[in-house]
Protein backbone atom coordinates (compact mmCIF):
# COMPACT_ATOMS: atom_id res chain seq x y z
CA UNK A 1 0.00 0.00 0.00
CA UNK A 2 1.77 3.71 -0.94
CA UNK A 3 2.66 5.63 1.64
CA UNK A 4 0.98 8.97 2.82
CA UNK A 5 4.44 10.59 0.98
CA UNK A 6 4.00 8.84 -2.25
CA UNK A 7 0.73 10.00 -2.31
CA UNK A 8 1.40 13.63 -1.89
CA UNK A 9 4.12 13.87 -4.39
CA UNK A 10 2.12 11.56 -7.23
CA UNK A 11 -0.55 14.56 -6.36
CA UNK A 12 1.75 17.35 -7.20
CA UNK A 13 3.38 15.94 -9.85
CA UNK A 14 0.21 15.41 -11.63
CA UNK A 15 -0.86 19.20 -11.08
CA UNK A 16 2.34 20.21 -12.31
CA UNK A 17 2.53 18.31 -15.37
CA UNK A 18 -1.33 19.29 -15.92
CA UNK A 19 -0.47 23.28 -15.99
CA UNK A 20 3.00 22.49 -18.15
CA UNK A 21 0.35 21.55 -20.94
CA UNK A 22 -0.03 23.58 -23.69
CA UNK A 23 -3.46 24.72 -24.86
CA UNK A 24 -4.31 23.82 -28.70
CA UNK A 25 -2.61 21.25 -31.39
CA UNK A 26 0.99 20.76 -31.03
CA UNK A 27 3.35 22.14 -33.40
CA UNK A 28 4.28 18.99 -35.53
CA UNK A 29 0.22 18.58 -36.21
CA UNK A 30 0.06 21.50 -38.70
CA UNK A 31 2.68 20.70 -41.10
CA UNK A 32 1.23 16.96 -41.08
CA UNK A 33 -2.20 18.12 -41.69
CA UNK A 34 -0.59 20.39 -44.88
CA UNK A 35 1.27 16.97 -46.14
CA UNK A 36 -2.14 15.13 -46.16
CA UNK A 37 -3.81 18.02 -48.09
CA UNK A 38 -1.15 18.01 -50.92
CA UNK A 39 -1.38 14.04 -50.66
CA UNK A 40 -5.56 14.33 -51.38
CA UNK A 41 -5.09 17.28 -53.86
CA UNK A 42 -2.44 14.74 -56.27
CA UNK A 43 -4.92 11.42 -56.30
CA UNK A 44 -7.55 14.43 -57.19
CA UNK A 45 -5.50 15.52 -59.96
CA UNK A 46 -4.93 11.94 -61.04
CA UNK A 47 -7.62 10.66 -60.85
CA UNK A 48 -9.00 13.88 -63.07
CA UNK A 49 -6.49 13.56 -66.12
CA UNK A 50 -7.15 9.54 -66.03
CA UNK A 51 -8.79 7.65 -68.88
CA UNK A 52 -10.85 4.73 -67.69
CA UNK A 53 -10.77 1.52 -69.67
CA UNK A 54 -14.24 0.26 -69.29
CA UNK A 55 -13.59 -3.19 -70.76
CA UNK A 56 -10.94 -3.69 -68.53
CA UNK A 57 -13.64 -2.54 -65.54
CA UNK A 58 -16.24 -5.41 -67.37
CA UNK A 59 -13.85 -7.39 -67.16
CA UNK A 60 -13.11 -7.21 -63.45
CA UNK A 61 -16.82 -7.32 -62.37
CA UNK A 62 -17.29 -10.14 -64.35
CA UNK A 63 -13.77 -12.32 -63.46
CA UNK A 64 -16.61 -14.49 -61.56
CA UNK A 65 -19.32 -14.07 -64.39
CA UNK A 66 -20.01 -17.02 -66.19
CA UNK A 67 -19.55 -17.74 -69.77
CA UNK A 68 -21.38 -16.41 -72.99
CA UNK A 69 -22.38 -17.19 -76.52
CA UNK A 70 -23.36 -20.76 -77.26
CA UNK A 71 -22.84 -23.75 -75.33
CA UNK A 72 -23.83 -27.04 -73.81
CA UNK A 73 -27.04 -26.62 -71.42
CA UNK A 74 -26.03 -28.00 -68.31
CA UNK A 75 -28.73 -31.04 -69.11
CA UNK A 76 -26.08 -31.59 -71.71
CA UNK A 77 -28.82 -30.58 -74.85
CA UNK A 78 -27.62 -28.37 -76.96
CA UNK A 79 -28.81 -24.95 -77.41
CA UNK A 80 -31.17 -24.57 -80.49
CA UNK A 81 -28.84 -22.28 -83.11
CA UNK A 82 -29.72 -18.60 -82.72
CA UNK A 83 -30.69 -18.93 -79.08
CA UNK A 84 -27.65 -17.39 -77.29
CA UNK A 85 -27.54 -15.56 -74.22
CA UNK A 86 -27.35 -11.62 -75.10
CA UNK A 87 -24.17 -10.05 -74.59
CA UNK A 88 -24.52 -7.74 -71.78
CA UNK A 89 -21.11 -5.58 -71.79
CA UNK A 90 -18.00 -5.16 -73.16
CA UNK A 91 -15.75 -7.17 -71.57
CA UNK A 92 -17.78 -10.00 -72.51
CA UNK A 93 -17.86 -9.13 -76.23
CA UNK A 94 -14.13 -8.85 -75.75
CA UNK A 95 -14.03 -12.79 -74.54
CA UNK A 96 -16.40 -13.41 -77.08
CA UNK A 97 -14.29 -12.36 -79.80
CA UNK A 98 -11.01 -13.57 -78.08
CA UNK A 99 -11.99 -16.99 -78.50
CA UNK A 100 -13.02 -16.08 -82.35
CA UNK A 101 -9.42 -15.23 -82.91
CA UNK A 102 -7.72 -18.47 -81.01
CA UNK A 103 -10.00 -20.43 -83.60
CA UNK A 104 -8.63 -18.41 -86.53
CA UNK A 105 -5.25 -19.29 -85.52
CA UNK A 106 -5.79 -22.05 -85.18
CA UNK A 107 -7.27 -22.51 -88.87
CA UNK A 108 -4.78 -20.20 -90.20
CA UNK A 109 -1.83 -22.14 -91.96
CA UNK A 110 0.20 -19.05 -90.36
CA UNK A 111 -1.49 -18.81 -87.42
CA UNK A 112 -2.11 -15.05 -88.44
CA UNK A 113 -5.87 -14.11 -88.08
CA UNK A 114 -7.09 -11.04 -90.22
CA UNK A 115 -8.61 -9.60 -86.49
CA UNK A 116 -6.65 -7.79 -83.66
CA UNK A 117 -8.81 -6.38 -80.55
CA UNK A 118 -7.71 -3.34 -78.60
CA UNK A 119 -9.55 -1.59 -75.80
CA UNK A 120 -9.78 2.46 -75.02
CA UNK A 121 -12.12 4.63 -73.58
CA UNK A 122 -14.29 4.87 -76.36
CA UNK A 123 -14.94 0.86 -75.92
CA UNK A 124 -14.07 -2.20 -77.97
CA UNK A 125 -12.23 -1.95 -81.24
CA UNK A 126 -11.73 -4.77 -83.94
CA UNK A 127 -9.57 -4.20 -86.35
CA UNK A 128 -9.68 -5.69 -89.64
CA UNK A 129 -6.65 -6.05 -91.95
CA UNK A 130 -7.67 -3.85 -94.74
CA UNK A 131 -5.56 -6.02 -97.78
CA UNK A 132 -7.57 -8.51 -96.13
CA UNK A 133 -10.85 -6.37 -96.92
CA UNK A 134 -10.33 -4.29 -99.84
CA UNK A 135 -8.57 -4.55 -103.25
CA UNK A 136 -6.03 -1.69 -103.08
CA UNK A 137 -7.53 1.42 -103.90
CA UNK A 138 -11.12 0.45 -104.25
CA UNK A 139 -13.76 0.74 -101.43
CA UNK A 140 -15.41 -2.39 -102.80
CA UNK A 141 -15.39 -5.25 -100.27
CA UNK A 142 -13.64 -8.61 -100.62
CA UNK A 143 -15.62 -11.85 -100.57
CA UNK A 144 -13.71 -12.36 -97.36
CA UNK A 145 -14.41 -9.69 -95.52
CA UNK A 146 -18.11 -10.50 -95.90
CA UNK A 147 -17.94 -13.52 -94.65
CA UNK A 148 -15.82 -12.68 -91.32
CA UNK A 149 -18.96 -10.22 -91.01
CA UNK A 150 -21.30 -12.64 -91.63
CA UNK A 151 -20.34 -15.18 -89.60
CA UNK A 152 -18.63 -13.41 -86.96
CA UNK A 153 -19.30 -9.45 -86.59
CA UNK A 154 -22.80 -8.76 -87.57
CA UNK A 155 -24.69 -12.04 -85.33
CA UNK A 156 -22.56 -10.18 -81.89
CA UNK A 157 -23.57 -6.93 -83.19
CA UNK A 158 -27.35 -8.00 -83.48
CA UNK A 159 -27.02 -9.93 -79.81
CA UNK A 160 -25.66 -7.26 -77.90
CA UNK A 161 -27.33 -3.65 -77.13
CA UNK A 162 -24.36 -1.78 -78.61
CA UNK A 163 -23.88 1.20 -81.04
CA UNK A 164 -21.55 0.31 -83.47
CA UNK A 165 -18.79 2.22 -85.52
CA UNK A 166 -17.02 1.72 -88.34
CA UNK A 167 -14.02 3.64 -89.58
CA UNK A 168 -12.16 3.31 -92.47
CA UNK A 169 -8.45 4.20 -92.35
CA UNK A 170 -5.55 4.81 -94.39
CA UNK A 171 -1.43 4.51 -95.02
CA UNK A 172 -0.26 8.21 -95.26
CA UNK A 173 1.33 7.35 -98.97
CA UNK A 174 -0.41 9.75 -100.96
CA UNK A 175 -3.10 8.86 -103.59
CA UNK A 176 -1.89 7.69 -106.56
CA UNK A 177 -2.75 9.41 -110.14
CA UNK A 178 -4.60 6.76 -111.60
CA UNK A 179 -6.66 6.62 -108.38
CA UNK A 180 -7.48 10.15 -108.07
CA UNK A 181 -10.44 10.30 -110.15
CA UNK A 182 -12.15 7.87 -108.18
CA UNK A 183 -10.65 9.16 -104.51
CA UNK A 184 -8.99 12.44 -104.16
CA UNK A 185 -7.11 12.00 -101.13
CA UNK A 186 -6.85 8.91 -98.30
CA UNK A 187 -9.48 10.80 -96.98
CA UNK A 188 -11.97 10.17 -99.52
CA UNK A 189 -11.16 6.24 -100.00
CA UNK A 190 -11.61 5.68 -95.54
CA UNK A 191 -14.61 7.45 -95.50
CA UNK A 192 -16.40 5.27 -98.59
CA UNK A 193 -14.72 2.21 -96.92
CA UNK A 194 -16.36 2.75 -93.53
CA UNK A 195 -19.80 3.78 -95.26
CA UNK A 196 -19.40 0.44 -97.56
CA UNK A 197 -19.42 -1.56 -94.81
CA UNK A 198 -21.86 -0.13 -92.96
CA UNK A 199 -24.20 -0.07 -95.77
CA UNK A 200 -23.29 -4.19 -96.05
CA UNK A 201 -24.21 -4.26 -92.28
CA UNK A 202 -27.71 -2.43 -92.94
CA UNK A 203 -28.89 -4.56 -95.55
CA UNK A 204 -28.33 -7.98 -93.43
CA UNK A 205 -30.71 -6.54 -90.99
CA UNK A 206 -28.96 -3.86 -88.79
CA UNK A 207 -30.79 -1.27 -88.14
CA UNK A 208 -29.54 1.96 -89.47
CA UNK A 209 -29.63 4.04 -86.39
CA UNK A 210 -26.61 1.51 -84.23
CA UNK A 211 -24.18 2.09 -87.04
CA UNK A 212 -21.98 5.02 -87.56
CA UNK A 213 -19.58 5.37 -90.55
CA UNK A 214 -16.63 7.46 -90.36
CA UNK A 215 -12.88 7.90 -92.49
CA UNK A 216 -9.93 9.06 -90.78
CA UNK A 217 -7.16 8.53 -93.59
CA UNK A 218 -3.95 8.63 -92.06
CA UNK A 219 -4.19 10.46 -88.92
CA UNK A 220 -5.12 7.35 -86.52
CA UNK A 221 -2.31 5.21 -87.61
CA UNK A 222 -2.31 1.57 -85.83
CA UNK A 223 0.05 1.62 -82.32
CA UNK A 224 -1.29 5.64 -82.36
CA UNK A 225 -2.82 5.07 -78.71
CA UNK A 226 0.57 4.03 -77.60
CA UNK A 227 2.11 6.88 -78.58
CA UNK A 228 -0.19 9.09 -77.05
CA UNK A 229 0.28 7.27 -73.76
CA UNK A 230 4.04 7.39 -74.02
CA UNK A 231 3.73 11.76 -74.66
CA UNK A 232 0.77 13.47 -73.08
CA UNK A 233 2.38 16.69 -75.48
CA UNK A 234 0.95 15.01 -78.71
CA UNK A 235 -0.35 17.40 -81.26
CA UNK A 236 -2.80 16.09 -83.16
CA UNK A 237 -2.83 18.89 -85.76
CA UNK A 238 0.49 18.74 -86.84
CA UNK A 239 2.37 15.81 -88.25
CA UNK A 240 5.63 16.59 -86.55
CA UNK A 241 5.94 16.99 -82.65
CA UNK A 242 8.92 16.68 -80.34
CA UNK A 243 8.60 16.30 -76.80
CA UNK A 244 11.57 18.31 -75.19
CA UNK A 245 11.76 16.51 -71.97
CA UNK A 246 11.95 13.11 -73.50
CA UNK A 247 14.19 14.15 -76.67
CA UNK A 248 17.06 15.47 -74.07
CA UNK A 249 16.98 12.60 -72.36
CA UNK A 250 17.03 10.49 -75.44
CA UNK A 251 18.38 12.05 -78.09
CA UNK A 252 15.93 10.97 -80.66
CA UNK A 253 12.20 13.12 -81.03
CA UNK A 254 9.38 10.58 -80.28
CA UNK A 255 7.23 8.35 -83.14
CA UNK A 256 4.96 10.43 -85.26
CA UNK A 257 2.24 9.60 -87.64
CA UNK A 258 4.69 9.20 -90.59
CA UNK A 259 7.29 7.16 -87.93
CA UNK A 260 4.32 4.81 -87.87
CA UNK A 261 4.49 4.47 -91.66
CA UNK A 262 7.84 3.37 -92.29
CA UNK A 263 7.63 -0.41 -93.47
CA UNK A 264 5.41 -2.07 -95.66
CA UNK A 265 4.47 -4.47 -92.40
CA UNK A 266 3.00 -0.64 -91.01
CA UNK A 267 1.36 0.35 -93.98
CA UNK A 268 -0.51 -2.94 -94.35
CA UNK A 269 -1.69 -2.64 -90.57
CA UNK A 270 -2.65 1.01 -90.77
CA UNK A 271 -4.81 0.54 -94.34
CA UNK A 272 -7.61 -1.04 -91.84
CA UNK A 273 -11.53 -1.46 -90.94
CA UNK A 274 -12.16 -0.57 -87.21
CA UNK A 275 -15.57 -1.84 -85.88
CA UNK A 276 -15.72 -0.08 -82.01
CA UNK A 277 -18.26 -1.52 -79.88
CA UNK A 278 -19.01 1.82 -78.27
CA UNK A 279 -19.04 2.24 -74.80
CA UNK A 280 -22.35 3.79 -73.61
CA UNK A 281 -21.64 6.86 -73.05
CA UNK A 282 -20.34 7.63 -76.42
CA UNK A 283 -23.35 6.54 -77.87
CA UNK A 284 -25.81 9.08 -79.89
CA UNK A 285 -27.09 11.96 -77.67
CA UNK A 286 -30.36 10.46 -76.26
CA UNK A 287 -30.32 7.00 -77.04
CA UNK A 288 -29.73 4.16 -74.78
CA UNK A 289 -28.33 1.20 -75.21
CA UNK A 290 -31.29 -0.42 -76.20
CA UNK A 291 -33.60 1.80 -78.13
CA UNK A 292 -32.62 0.50 -81.69
CA UNK A 293 -35.44 -0.71 -82.69
CA UNK A 294 -36.74 0.44 -85.88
Amino acid sequence: MASPEFKNGYKKGYAAGADSVEEGLPGWFGTFADMMTLLFAFFVLLAAISTMDPVKLQEMANSEGKSLGSKIKASGKAELEGEFEPIKNLAEMKKEIEETIEEMKKESPKGDPPIDIQTSSKGLIVNIKGDYAFPIGKASMKEELKGLLDEEIIPKIENSPFQVEVAGHSDSDRMPKKWRKNFATNWELSAARGASVVRYMIEKGIPAPRLLAAGYGPWAPHGLDSVKKANPMWNPLTLTWKDPVIAKKTGTEMPTVLSLNKTEKMKSLNRRIQITFLNPPHHGKGRSATSYEE
